[in-house]
């Protein structure tokens, strides 16, 4: 039994010390990435020459029960500096004032419309448009989920790319020219995405984010962390290598031929941004295409955090069940010839790091409740793991803080920098743990095959909004 026990205990801890160093390696290397795109000055050279060259892109925003903050998310939408695009907002059959509070905000009139629908999607019940602002239209249509809704912008879009951005958000106004960088580089980009941080907190006013804050609300101030530990140095880290399998929905550019041609998004998922990513991986991959998926970090996407425990549970048990769905949908991807990043790497690496992760992580919590409860002999290497484990979360939390403020120094008073620094150690006692539970039942729901909606959330606003 002794030498039972101590198997399990190293083979967690082996498991730990692989998943911490991978992903501390990563955050180094996505560091140095950031540091010498900077050094280059390559976001300035693109803010200057880019301008009225840069191709006309279509916003797709769904929206679904948005009305508390969709004013502001069009508002931050029509002050973007870009020389050519529309805002194409659709209404997935909202139960509230989400249509009438567009209506009366934009002087909206109803005008029929024809286009091409080349995805399936359920059916459009009005188009509006204004008259004072040609850019902007709005679709009514019957709910039929996200990805439904986005797909529908997808028909009505005029343009060769789309950026797929939620309703609850708002962009930095540069944050267009900037994500569609690679579009230009290279003409075998797909996709490119950009970082979402959290808005609870900051000044806002007329859709324009003026100052950056953590918030006072304490599971805010958590995500705010989360979002740069796995946006800012998880992604580049992969995207350097083409190995990238997710751009967050709240903020992505993409081909919308390449998009149609894949099938659009998929109905059937919760995580309909990560799935879509992973199968243009799949099939670009079978088809022997030569394609990039990009993520560039100076982009910014703002979105409001839930702050009740309800809301931030839902959350995640969504984006477990959608990592589930994602990867199982495309299984296929690790067998694909010529072997990639994507395949080879990328793709076991979520499963082993990511799909895994809470299966054991909540199995060693268990374990070492046994261990200390019926005082086995292997229960100080049990306590070293733990504390092995809660090392590792604390040092990958403040490194990416730490590396955060060295690269793009967001939030410039002392006492924020001091507030993340703090909760990348306190995470480690509590919140981290009740995040393994939720992603369980996530996997719970997906092995039940449990299908999933937009998901409420209680609304308060983005950011503090203020007067002019």
């Amino acid at each position: 039994m002794m030498l039972h026990t101590e198997i399990i205990v190293w083979c967690l801890f082996s498991y730990v010390i692989t998943m911490s160093s991978t992903q501390i390696i990563i955050s180094l290397v996505t560091y140095r990435l950031i540091y010498r795109s900077r050094a280059m000055g390559r976001v300035e050279v693109a803010e200057s020459m880019l301008k009225a060259y840069e191709p006309p892109i279509s916003i797709v925003i769904p929206a679904y029960n948005e009305e508390a903050t969709i004013v502001t998310s069009i508002q931050s939408m029509l002050q973007l500096r870009y020389a050519d695009y529309e805002v194409v907002v659709v209404n997935d059959g909202s139960k509230d004032g989400t249509l009438a509070q567009l209506i009366k905000a934009f002087d909206l009139i109803a005008f029929p419309q024809s286009y091409n629908v080349r995805l399936k999607v359920k059916p459009v019940l009005g188009v509006y448009y204004s008259p004072k602002i040609p850019k902007l239209r709005v679709i009514d249509k019957v709910n039929g989920g996200k990805a439904d809704g986005i797909n529908c912008g997808i028909n009505a879009a005029r343009h060769p790319l789309f950026c797929c951005v939620d309703a609850d958000s708002i962009l930095d106004r540069d944050s267009l020219l900037r994500v569609v960088q690679p579009f230009m580089d290279d003409s075998s980009t797909v996709a490119s995405g950009g970082t979402v941080r959290i808005a609870n907190g900051c000044t806002v006013r007329d859709g324009l984010l003026l100052d950056a804050r953590v918030p006072n609300d304490w599971l805010a101030r958590f995500q705010i962390v989360e979002y740069i530990r796995g946006f800012l140095f998880g992604r580049l880290g992969w995207a350097r290598y083409n190995g990238l399998l997710i751009i967050s929905g709240a903020f992505g550019v993409m081909r919308r031929d390449t998009v149609i041609e894949v099938g659009g998004y998929r109905h059937q998922t919760i995580g309909e941004d990560m799935e879509l990513i992973v199968r243009l991986h799949r099939v670009l991959s079978a088809k022997k295409r030569r394609y990039r998926i990009v993520y560039v970090p100076e982009p910014i996407c703002w979105t409001e955090a839930p702050e009740d425990f309800r809301t931030l549970k839902n959350q995640r048990v969504r984006w477990q069940r959608g990592l589930c769905e994602s990867l199982w949908l495309n299984r296929g991807l690790p067998f694909s010839w010529p072997p990639s990043v994507a395949s080879a790497l990328a793709f076991p690496y979520f499963v082993l790091f990511e799909w895994a992760a809470p299966l054991v992580e909540g199995f060693g919590y268990l374990f070492f409740a046994y261990l200390i409860i019926f005082h086995d002999v292997a229960a100080h290497m049990a306590i070293l793991l733990l504390l092995v484990t809660i090392l590792f979360g604390i040092v990958l939390s403040t490194l990416s803080v730490l590396l955060d403020e060295l690269c793009f120094h967001v939030y410039t008073r002392p006492r924020d920098i001091a507030m993340m620094l703090f909760i990348g150690v306190v995470e480690n006692f509590g919140y981290r743990q009740l995040n393994v539970v939720w992603r369980l039942q996530g996997m719970w729901q997906w092995l039940r095959g449990k299908q999933g909606g937009w998901g409420v959330m209680q609304r308060k606003g983005i950011g503090t909004q203020v007067k002019k």
